[in-house]
């Protein structure tokens, strides 16, 4: 098992082994945020044929060259409808919004520019061929491929889907992730926190932090620091595809998790990590493929939650089929001096404000591995680089977006 590795590296290791899961067909509705397992290919040609994008009139460009123009109105093609016959030269059909153009008609002219009377019509404007015609296929040819495998399920993907005639889509299932806490210390948010008790706050944060990106937690319960209770509580989660522990896996005289995951047939393959928070992390997986993808994070809620934003996150990402598996970057402006020694990557929570052009990182303040409130107010976090021992007031710096509401912006943008 290799030590002290960088977050690159360790990173490098648990996406290789995050293969993505199998497909399984759902129906579309129950598709959003999910990855296709398939390229989706059209049998259809959308539009079918050329159709009016415009409530106006039909009509053949050369008579309406020099306008204005007065043209019969001969019929009226409802949006569902057909033309009767095709358009004769001096003729107009009266059309709506979708329907199809009748053949030997070339553009449609919008009812704003003409003046109707009767059964004629005068065309005030010379339309280009083709004006205000949605053409057969601009939008989808049949057998084209619309959406690739990978492809994230939006709105307007669904949409798609939908206008292509289908009603259910294969996608890669949802990893299911076995959460499980440990620590005689520990109970649940109504339990008796007196005598040195903690509340276990990181299934609460793990199991949010799944369903965020469409994983399926299944807690597991607070583990008592015996080996045996780990062993039946760990036991129980190796039907899912990943497992999560937190605490426990350092090198504690109570930390029985490692000992215990070797026993049931975990290889792990690396421990600890040069970041903090976070250091005493552990990544395992199963020879024969069979067992879960096995994590061991730290006890202290930051660290338990920044090593699942750093490692676990993307590989939960990987296993669902998408192809973007990290949180978005962004360079900030330095609103303060940072030191810190070298060797370790340092996280550094921090807020995030527009200040004119630029976006101002400052820390939430206090940066202990304990201090679960610095991550309800940071917006992201800033990556202090291992070897670096300053980041200087007014400096730029690589900042992951927590945040997805900073990306976001109180006005229209346009």
């Amino acid at each position: 098992m290799r030590e002290g590795l960088s977050v690159s590296e360790a990173q490098a290791i648990v996406l290789e082994a995050a293969s993505p899961l199998g497909a399984e067909t759902v129906p579309c509705a129950d598709g959003l945020g999910r990855a296709l397992a398939e390229p989706v290919v059209s049998g259809r040609t959308l539009p079918p044929e050329d159709n009016s994008a415009m409530d106006g009139y039909a009509v053949r460009a050369a008579d309406v060259a020099r306008p204005p123009a007065t043209l019969s109105v001969v019929f009226e093609v409802p949006a569902g409808g057909h033309a009767p016959r095709p358009l004769e030269p001096g003729e107009a059909a009266r059309i709506l919004t979708g329907a199809p153009v009748p053949l030997g008609a070339d553009a449609v002219v919008r009812q704003e520019d003409t003046e109707r009377d009767g059964d004629r019509v005068r065309v005030l404007v010379a339309p280009a061929p083709g004006e205000h015609v949605r053409a057969a296929g601009e939008d989808v040819e049949r057998g084209e491929t619309v959406l690739e495998a990978g492809a994230r399920l939006g709105p307007a993907q669904l949409g798609m889907l939908a206008s292509l005639g289908r009603t259910s889509v294969a996608v890669r299932r949802r990893p299911q992730v076995a959460l499980l806490s440990g620590g005689d210390e520990l109970v649940e948010p109504d339990g008796d926190v007196s005598g040195g008790r903690i509340v276990s706050s990181n299934s609460y944060t793990l199991a949010a932090a799944c369903r965020e990106i469409g994983a399926e937690p299944h807690y597991l319960g607070i583990a008592r620091d015996e080996p045996a209770d780990i062993e039946r509580r760990l036991r129980a989660g190796l039907r899912c595809d990943a497992l999560v522990s937190s605490a426990g896996v350092s090198v504690g005289d109570h930390d029985h998790v490692r000992g215990v995951l070797e026993k049931l047939g975990c290889r792990l393959l690396f421990w600890g990590v040069k970041m903090k928070p976070g250091y005493p992390f552990v990544f395992g997986r199963f020879d024969d493929g069979a067992g879960p993808l096995v994590f061991g994070l730290p006890g202290n809620p930051v660290s338990a939650l920044v090593t699942f934003e750093q490692l676990v996150r993307p590989a939960l990402l990987a296993l669902a089929g998408h192809r973007a598996l990290h949180r978005p970057r962004i360079t900030a402006t330095l609103g303060e001096t940072l030191t810190k020694k070298a060797g370790r990557l340092h996280f550094v929570r921090v807020r995030l404000e527009r200040e004119g052009h630029e976006v101002v990182a400052r820390t939430t303040g206090n940066q202990s591995s304990g201090v679960l409130r610095s991550m309800t107010e940071a917006q992201g976090l800033l990556i202090f680089p291992a070897e670096a021992t300053r980041l200087a007031e007014g400096e730029p710096a690589q900042v992951q977006v927590l945040d997805p509401d900073f990306l976001a912006s109180a006005g229209s943008g346009v």
